[in-house]
């Protein structure tokens, strides 16, 4: 049988069981016994799964409490000195959430560490300090510990470990102020490549056969120095006692071949649905001792795959590979749901369309039997009904709206400039009369239990519309008197009636569906549901106008409409791939702009429009920049366009870096922009100031992703030092991100910290 592998399985749990342990042991519910039972029973199960699709080889080391990077930090001993962290000890699974969150039920609260995006994914990983001089050691025995549990329970295991240039490109540290790429953190493998050596000795001993060492910075643009290293790195690595296949994905190897020959690694995995175009190249440098892993089904989206088309892709390679060609996914399973037979309310004909994380190695397997000639009768029939659903979503009518076709043709005439930024903000301070470093926030409120179970309840039919409508003005009216209460200058209506800032714009628009159980993990025990876009976009009715307008009834201060970008509505939905996605972002551009539009006529003078997916959409390849950013741009100016002057557009991007983008955002031109800093310490303001940003800024003061409420004091030293790099009268005062996630109690007083904060700057001024 042909060799068939995983590089990762979705870890939270096809019900999301992962998540509700995680909440229960934070909230003292559950003890630390009862939480590692939930870890050990869903390895067990996605291993058994994984192994029921005839996996050579099963993953294991892609689970992880909240994110796959931060346990490989502390697996090293990487723990910053303020969590402290004794240099003898094993780092506790606490001190690991301390790290994450800022607290856990034991341990002293501090300040988390950074979070931030995985390449051009919504998964989020904790950026790992680093300093010079930093020792390393094996601190954590959990991963070692699941080998065994794998190894017991009969499964081949196949640890997956993030190898050791992507550990160090991915981390941060004041004595690297040169980014990513500073050459300067390679003086750090000299202790780090013999923990690693350790690490590989280790599973050596259990009796692993293949290790994973997962490379995907090999998809970037690297500097000379760093390619270098990795060669030097790799063959310290050698000769173990374990095999080692080097893994790439989320791009093409390109001009990092000559690398990748010189590297003394028995086995290489390369992403062939991202870069199909390399496998010749790749076949070139390969040597005769060595495998190759091709990835052939999306591990990124939930669309059926092509396997005849996947089977002409690499028949050249079968021919002459044999037994050293190996098959997988293109990349981890982490980012697509769990299993697709969960969902019993998609209709049949684009259930039929779909393939989630159990149905991906599903179809490894029928792969894999087509290639070696070892389909049976149910293999044949599995493939012909295959085939149909691919020949009937590509011919099916669903796909294509003509009447959104025509908009789209006319949509280059439309004018996406606004008048100089000057010019506007003379009218909007006219209008608004907002005081010197205002005060607002980014959108979300709490929701709570109570309000979750309003909405179940009301889409289950068990509470009227009117009944649902009466309780969400209730709430809004309650979210409204408690800004007033509290000062701020610029309320939001608190969004209880949306249950995703993704999901709830889909569900209004035309051209998408939505499951039940879609499950994917964005951080930690944050899961996201995203819908799919299998057609033409188009908005049928106002989707937030008539609460927006309630909540500005309410009050004399201004509320702000609250929408989803174009981009990341895009990037966090599951994109039709029958079109380019530029094309699609167009259209859902296109909606929001009759948005806004119906806003600004309701009365709403401001309005925001949330791009927090922005970097993430941008190619990994440099090359690939410039095309991406000019139709992103043009697709968040194409939503704004025909508002007045006194109008006031906002946007809001968080953990991202813009420090090489700043060109473009400033190009979306809008009036005041919001961003993640707390965890940073205004780190990301440099990029504003060196660019001299010309509109207003908002850079977050306190992390609404830690349940810690920040200190008053602490919050003015932080915009303090934002003053000295940027214009005060240019400056808003606001939290991080949204406070969807956030209790009440922790709200309230944070809230009120910011204000008053605010405050003290004002009077200081």
């Amino acid at each position: 049988m042909k060799i068939t592998h995983n590089l990762g399985f979705p870890r939270i749990g096809a019900q999301r069981e992962l998540k509700w342990a995680l909440e229960a042991y934070w909230a003292g519910r559950h003890d630390a016994a009862a939480l590692a039972e939930v870890g050990r029973t869903l390895r067990a199960r996605h291993w058994a799964v994984q192994a029921k699709a005839g996996l050579s080889y099963i993953p294991v080391g892609d689970f992880a409490w909240y994110d796959h990077i931060l346990e490989w930090t502390t697996l090293l001993g990487a723990v910053p000195a303020r969590f402290a962290q004794q240099a003898d000890e094993a780092v506790s699974l606490d001190t690991l959430f301390r790290m994450a969150r800022g607290r856990a039920p034991s341990g002293v609260p501090t300040a988390a560490c950074e979070m931030t995006k995985w390449f051009d994914t919504n998964y989020h990983y904790i950026v790992p300090e680093l300093s010079p001089g930093q020792d390393y050691r094996i601190a954590r025995e959990d991963l070692f510990v699941q080998v065994n549990e794998a190894q017991a329970l009969g499964h081949h295991a196949k640890p997956v470990i993030p190898g050791p240039l992507t550990w160090l490109w991915l981390g941060k540290g004041d004595a690297f102020s040169g980014g990513a790429a500073d050459p300067a953190k390679l003086a750090l493998l000299d202790r780090l490549v013999p923990v690693y050596q350790q690490i590989l000795q280790r599973f050596r001993d259990q009796g692993v056969e293949w290790v994973q060492i997962d490379e995907p910075i090999l998809g970037l643009d690297l500097p000379a120095e760093w390619q270098q290293a990795y060669v030097q790195t790799f063959e310290r690595l050698a000769g173990q006692g374990v095999k080692v296949l080097l893994a790439t994905y989320f791009e093409g190897l390109e001009n990092r071949l000559e690398t990748i020959r010189a590297l003394p690694v028995d086995g290489l995995h390369i992403d062939l649905v991202r870069a199909p175009a390399q496998l010749p190249q790749v076949l070139d440098i390969l040597r005769e001792d060595q495998i190759l892993s091709v990835g052939l089904i999306d591990g990124r989206n939930i669309w059926r795959t092509d396997l005849d088309g996947a089977r002409a892709l690499i028949v050249d390679a079968q021919a002459g590979l044999g037994d050293r060609l190996w098959l997988a996914p293109s990349c981890s399973l982490l980012h697509v749901p769990v299993d697709l037979d969960s969902e019993q309310q998609l209709d049949s004909e684009l259930k039929g369309w779909l393939s989630f994380a159990v149905q991906k190695l599903d179809e490894l397997r029928l792969l894999a039997a087509e290639l070696d000639g070892s389909k049976d009768a149910d293999d044949q029939a599995a493939l012909a009904a295959q085939r149909a659903a691919l020949a009937g979503r590509r011919d099916s009518p669903r796909i294509h709206q003509a009447t959104v076709g025509r908009r789209m043709a006319g949509s280059q005439g439309i004018n996406r400039n606004r008048p100089a930024f000057a010019q506007r903000i003379a009218a909007q301070h006219a209008r608004l009369n907002l005081p010197t470093y205002p005060t607002t926030t980014i959108g979300s409120f709490p929701q709570t239990p109570e309000i979750r179970s309003l909405r179940h309840d009301w889409r289950a039919g068990a509470l009227s519309d009117s009944a649902y409508e009466a309780a969400i003005r209730k709430e809004i009216e309650r979210v409204i008197r408690f800004q007033e209460q509290i000062g701020l200058d610029v309320l939001v209506h608190g969004e209880p009636e949306r249950n995703d800032m993704v999901e709830y714009f889909g569900e209004l628009m035309a051209g998408f569906a939505f499951t039940q159980n879609g499950w994917v993990q964005s951080y930690g025990s944050r899961c996201v549901k995203p819908p799919l876009i299998f057609g033409d976009v188009s908005r049928p009715a106002p989707m937030t106008v008539a609460w927006s307008a309630y909540a500005q009834s309410l009050t004399s201060r201004p509320v702000k409409g609250m929408l989803t970008g174009p981009v990341t509505i895009l990037q966090w939905s599951f994109v039709r791939d029958d079109q380019p996605r530029e094309q699609t972002c167009r259209q859902i551009a296109l909606a929001l702009r009759d948005e806004v539009l119906d806003l600004e006529k309701a009365g709403i003078t401001v309005i925001q429009i949330d791009e927090p997916a922005f970097r993430e959409g941008l190619p990994l390849r440099r090359s690939g920049w410039q095309a991406y950013l000019d139709w992103a741009v043009d697709c968040f100016r194409l939503s704004t366009s025909g508002v007045r002057d006194d109008t006031q557009i906002h946007t809001h991007m968080c953990y991202s870096e813009f420090n090489d983008i700043i060109e473009a955002i400033a190009a979306m031109d809008a009036d005041v922009i919001t961003i993640e800093t707390s965890r940073s310490n205004m780190e990301l303001l440099g990029a504003f100031e060196a660019f001299n940003y010309p509109n207003d800024i908002g850079p977050g003061v306190y992390d609404i992703h830690s349940p810690n409420v920040p200190e008053i004091n602490w919050m003015v030293d932080l915009i303090r030092r934002a003053a000295h790099r940027l214009p005060a009268e240019r400056l808003w005062v606001n939290p991080d991100c949204g406070l969807k996630t956030r209790a009440w109690p922790e709200t309230r007083e944070a809230l009120e910290s910011m204000v008053h904060a605010a405050q003290t700057l004002r009077e200081a001024a």
